[in-house]
């Protein structure tokens, strides 16, 4: 039965309302980097860059889970007040990351060589509660089928990165650390006005729903899904983390322009690559409140008719991308890395052509992903996320070492690796519920105090 929460979005409405949004989004930040770069030039942009790392993998711990988590919970219908859980869990974990890149700020910065870094980390760190927060948000509207909210602050969070971002790099040009530092501070602005619009929604909603107080959910229920999603999540960093430290000494042996040629595979190449893949986004998460309700009251061949629709229009949403990046590759390059040199853009043209094939399989894998979490199963995800992580690292330090491929090795392993991982991901949504058959209806029973009569979540008027 449809949750009566709802707001009636159908999947097709929610998932181009979160697709729009984070392509939006996506270009946004992109456009971003042409005046920031003009403005901070070379060494301030490296300097930008050598604090996302530790940022990352911060955010990665205290947020990246919980979107699809809490949406799961609370389409499903058993997670009534996960949410307000959820304040209190991942509120704490976000405070203690943003405490943590606070006082590892003078460190790194002794670590890296360069003392603007800890300013930098200074003024990043506050958004590391707020993105948390704002994440919880996200995934409760999510999971009532409302998209509005997270397209919205996402295109709220780059609006305001990209203009405060800008003035304030500018206002203090002269002193690069400041400029710098300044920039990383307009994420932190960003985050908080974005978290208080959401929350203000948020907030404005609940007064709407009964009086009562629905019990909320034991924090075990919540961290059964966050918790995988995080390890998936957290696989992506770790792996390009090792592939910058491998790949780049590799080819050091056979090159002097290491560091450049990794720098177009994976600043210029994958960012050009992501864009199809930040469109199909909605799909994953549009499909989780359509998918989950069906999976949990024990319906899984409708669960999974819902997770192949979801499979076959991010099939037919990033073949033609697909096919765009790879025939306008040169144009593609020239527009949005018109800087390069003629031989690093011949370099970046064909790293495009290779990798086209990987915003197809990586949408793939992408929404297959949020699929399985609705169908009950995020663990699953997670060992796909990790053995591909290892592959791609394993076949890319192979295929540089072993072969004249050099950085190219590194983009038909990142092709390998997203083929296996959609593979894996099909197989373990065709075998979901195989097992569980003679589970579901006594599960059910014991989740929503069945005594014989018809299912209804506890909670809810008239239960």
């Amino acid at each position: 039965m449809k949750n009566s929460r709802t707001t009636g979005q159908s999947f097709i409405k929610g998932a181009i309302i979160i697709s729009l949004g984070g392509f939006i989004s996506k270009v946004l930040g992109a456009v971003y980097r042409i005046p920031l770069t003009n403005i901070l030039g070379g060494e301030g942009m490296g300097i930008y860059q050598m604090v996302y790392p530790l940022y990352c993998i911060l955010l990665t711990v205290s947020a990246s889970g919980i979107p699809t988590g809490i949406a799961r919970l609370i389409s499903s219908g058993t997670g009534d007040g996960a949410e307000r859980r959820a304040f209190r869990l991942y509120g704490a974990v976000g405070l203690l990351g943003t405490l943590i890149m606070y006082a590892l700020s003078v460190p790194l910065a002794r670590v890296q060589g360069e003392p603007a870094i800890a300013l930098c980390c200074k003024l990043l760190s506050p958004s590391v509660f707020f993105v948390s927060v704002l994440s919880i948000v996200r995934g409760y509207f999510q999971g009532l089928g409302n998209m509005y909210p997270t397209a919205l602050t996402e295109i709220a969070e780059q609006v305001i990165k990209v203009a405060v971002g800008c003035a304030l790099s500018y206002v203090f040009r002269e002193n690069l650390a400041l400029a710098v530092a300044s920039t990383l501070f307009a994420v932190t602005v960003s985050e908080v006005v974005s978290t208080a619009a959401a929350c203000l929604w948020y907030f404005r909603r609940r007064k709407k729903l009964p009086l009562y107080r629905v019990p909320e959910p034991p924090a075990k229920d919540i961290l059964r899904f966050t918790v995988p999603l995080t390890l998936t999540a957290i696989a992506m960093p770790l792996s390009q983390l090792a592939e910058s430290i491998i790949i780049v000494r590799l080819l050091r042996v056979i090159t002097d322009d290491a560091t450049a040629l990794y720098g177009i595979f994976s600043g210029c190449a994958i960012t050009i690559i992501n864009l199809p893949v930040s469109v199909t986004y909605g799909l994953a998460a549009a499909g989780v409140p359509q998918i989950s309700p069906l999976a949990e009251s024990g319906n899984m061949p409708e669960a999974k008719k819902q997770s192949f629709k979801a499979l076959l229009i991010t099939f037919a949403v990033s073949l033609p991308a697909a096919a765009g990046l790879y025939i306008f590759a040169p144009l593609a390059a020239k527009l949005i890395f018109g800087s390069l040199g003629e031989e690093q853009r011949a370099v970046l043209i064909t790293l495009i052509r290779i990798l086209a094939v990987s915003s197809v399989t990586e949408s793939l894998v992408q929404t297959s992903s949020a699929c399985i979490t609705a169908l009950g199963s995020p663990v699953k995800s997670t060992v796909t996320q990790w053995t591909t992580a290892i592959l791609r690292v394993a076949l890319a330090a192979a295929l540089i070492k072993f072969t004249n491929l050099s950085v190219y090795g590194a983009a038909w392993a990142a092709n390998c690796s997203y083929f296996v991982a959609m593979l894996m991901n099909f197989w373990y949504i065709i075998r979901a519920g195989k097992n569980r058959r003679g589970k579901n209806n006594e599960d059910n029973a014991d989740r929503f105090g069945n005594f014989g009569g018809r299912l209804k979540p506890s909670g809810k008027a008239g239960a």
